[in-house]
């Protein structure tokens, strides 16, 4: 995961002002195509048909690119809450740290301003650790969960009992970097959980580990009976301790289409082509001459309009 800093102004007493988005690439964030295409098709299902009832939860926002997108798929009547420390002080020592090297741009007035470019109202926002959204988000209430805010080993092993109180029994419960190089811990409590625990895994990404704390057979017939069809994911399946799991490979997969501002920036003015030079008078009887008369009286013409002009 590679640093990046929110795009912003200055106003005249100093305070930072973020700079508000015209279109989702502009929001700074680490949300590949391939992922995105998953969230879409578990969004899209979970919406589909009679449809899976539940609310919409994400642990760690950043500046919201994940959660912009997360938004398009809320229906009436069901609540999306994102819960970050934002620019509050973080609870430990090595929390600090953490925000310090990662998220140095990270306030809510950013994530604020990008969510509301693109969505007219806010989700619920909860600005405290995520160790609180088990207090704060009604039991098995969430259908869809994204966990992706501190990459520390108890703190992620706190996130991920949180899920399992608020899901639902069939909910998706997403975690990122659950294998990234940079932060061993994430990887050390989601495979416990996997092992130990109750935490079935429906497929993995290179980034994400998608898994349910329910069933993961309907989830996991689904999406291969979907994956058959696609020539841009490669998928093959592991068995890991008796349970299958399915890794997905890019293979150029394009992005959905994105989400798209509520006020895009205007289209340049065309500009117009420039006039043709004019001719010079004469011009185009001479290139006639050229192109009809026989060689021997065109060199003598030339010469002799050579000699006049001497």
């Amino acid at each position: 995961m590679s640093h990046v800093s929110q795009a912003s102004v200055t106003t005249p007493d100093g305070e930072p002002t973020p700079l508000v988005p015209t279109t989702y690439g502009e929001v700074k964030g680490w949300f590949s195509a391939y992922d995105q295409v998953l969230f879409d098709w578990f969004l899209t299902r979970q919406n589909s048909g009679e449809g899976q009832p539940g609310d919409l939860l994400e642990l760690g926002a950043f500046m919201g690119k994940s959660a912009i997108f997360l938004g398009r798929y809320l229906r009436p009547g069901e609540e999306f809450t994102v819960c970050d420390l934002f620019d509050s002080p973080a609870t430990d020592d090595f929390n600090v740290a953490e925000n310090r090297s990662s998220y140095p741009t990270l306030t809510r007035r950013g994530f604020e301003t990008n969510y509301l470019a693109f969505h007219e109202a806010l989700p619920t926002l909860i600005q405290a650790p995520t160790s609180v959204v088990a207090d704060q988000v009604k039991p098995a209430s969430c259908r869809f969960v994204h966990v992706d805010a501190s990459h520390l080993y108890e703190h992620v092993v706190t996130d991920i009992a949180s899920s399992r109180l608020v899901a639902t029994p069939d909910a998706v419960v997403v975690f990122d970097d659950y294998r990234s190089e940079h932060c061993p811990g994430v990887a050390a409590a989601v495979w416990t959980a996997v092992v130990t625990g109750e935490l079935h895994p429906i497929c993995v990404s290179a980034s994400k580990l998608y898994a349910t704390w329910g069933d993961p057979e309907p989830h996991q017939a689904a999406l291969r009976a979907w994956l058959e069809e696609r020539t841009d994911l490669w998928h093959g399946v592991d068995v890991i301790d008796g349970r299958p799991m399915v890794r997905i490979g890019d293979q150029g997969v394009v992005a959905p289409e994105p989400p798209q501002p509520l006020h895009p920036a205007p289209r340049p003015e065309p500009v117009a082509a420039p006039a043709p030079a004019p001719r010079r008078p004469g011009a185009r009887w001479r290139k006639l001459a050229k192109d009809l008369l026989p060689p021997v009286i065109t060199r003598a013409i030339v010469a002799r309009n050579r000699r006049r002009r001497g």
